[in-house]
């Protein structure tokens, strides 16, 4: 089986653009292109997927009438990492030697609306507010700062270092710096969560070109191999978005699976990582998947934060584009922004929020409702 490599990325800026959701595709797909150095004719198949933006093969039009494959994919805010699942899989099996993922969403303002029928769950649950997932988010990362002695100061270190980190990245909404004492004191949303600790739905594309080893050294790119993806459901017991109640043993969580799949795949372990990108629809969320994907034991990140180790400069940078905090969350895009920041930071090209002076493994993690946990893994 072959190697599947990076060979382009392109990026639409996030937050709130005037453009359609399709037309932020198209132009991150575009971009992806042009840096790949390859043309849209020249692809054998394309992947992608968005919520609220419509079909994604609605980018066929705009990029040209071909007559190569292009399938759907969604799979809530793991969207975009399915997506690239998909297109690994492909070349993966020899089917193909190059192809384009994208993604791409726009969002209303406000919090996402779902009915609780389309998941199977009652009248009740929706009729009760728990379809509003900042209650989710709220009420799980509360229980989990009793269990494991996390104090409010820490959910406030995650939003303070991500709107740092995006002030620096060219593609993310919030570009500003916003104190401490301004995030922990802003209005409370769904307690311990304040205004500034959540992200907001937004706008934005993304997109990657995959090549077999084959192709991309006939192309004469470098681009960034692709250790391992990994898509994994929720197991009973794990306690996940949407789930109408916990359980009194708990199971292990989708993202948990997903992430030990990820480096059972590539030969990798947590200690061989040197940045990564890791879902954080609000802080507890980072806190959480910190110790779900490996990088330290449950209740130790309070004092990596207070420690710095995951600031740009520090032994493990994380969501150094400053995650969906400062980009805000497209879903058929997030995954892949993330994929994207990966990318360009082995490369070389992040500019004044590159890590390091040659990162090698960079790791990347998502999440979608109902409780789907998808993990990318590049570089080596």
């Amino acid at each position: 089986m072959s190697d599947v490599y990076i060979i382009g990325a392109g990026i639409h800026p996030f937050g709130r653009a005037e453009k359609s959701g399709l037309e932020l595709g198209v132009h991150a797909a575009r971009l992806a292109l042009q840096d790949a150095e390859v043309e849209w004719k020249d692809m054998q198949f394309g992947y992608g997927g968005s919520h609220d933006a419509g079909n994604a093969d609605a980018v066929i039009p705009r990029l040209g009438l071909t007559g190569a494959q292009f399938i759907n994919v969604y799979t809530g805010c793991a969207t975009g990492v399915s997506s690239l699942l998909s297109g690994y899989l492909a070349i993966k099996a020899g089917e193909f030697d190059l192809g384009l993922v994208v993604g791409f969403d726009k969002h209303p303002r406000g919090a996402f609306i779902t009915r609780a029928a389309d998941w199977g769950l009652p009248d009740w649950y929706g009729e009760a507010g728990f379809m509003l997932t900042t209650q989710y988010f709220g009420i799980k990362i509360r229980r989990y700062m009793d269990l494991y002695d996390i104090s409010p100061s820490t959910l406030a270190r995650v939003a303070e270092k991500a709107y740092i980190n995006g002030s620096r990245a060219d593609h993310a909404w919030r570009r500003s710096p916003v104190d401490l004492d301004t995030i922990g004191n802003s209005q409370m949303i769904n307690d311990p969560l304040t205004k500034y600790m959540f992200c907001a739905p937004s706008d934005g594309g993304a997109a990657v070109v995959l090549a077999s080893e084959k192709k991309a050294r006939e192309l004469g790119k470098r681009g960034v191999r692709v250790r391992a993806v990994t898509v994994r459901t929720r197991v009973r017991g794990s306690y996940e978005v949407y789930a109408p109640s916990i359980d009194i043993e708990p199971g292990p969580s989708a993202t948990v699976l997903a992430s030990q799949a990820a480096y059972e795949l590539s030969g990798l372990g947590p200690e061989d990582v040197d940045l990564a990108q890791i879902q954080d629809t609000e802080s507890g969320s980072e806190i959480m998947h910190m110790a779900e994907n490996g990088f330290c034991e449950e209740g130790e990140q309070e004092r990596m934060l207070l420690e710095g180790a995951t600031r740009l400069e520090g032994r493990l940078p994380i969501n150094t584009d400053g995650g969906c905090l400062a980009c805000g969350e497209p879903i058929g895009a997030s995954g892949l922004r993330q994929v994207y920041e990966n990318y360009v930071q082995l490369m070389g090209r992040a500019g004044s929020r590159q890590v390091g002076k040659s990162p090698q493994i960079a790791y990347s993690q998502v999440y979608g409702a109902p409780g789907v946990g998808a993990v990318a893994i590049l570089g080596g």
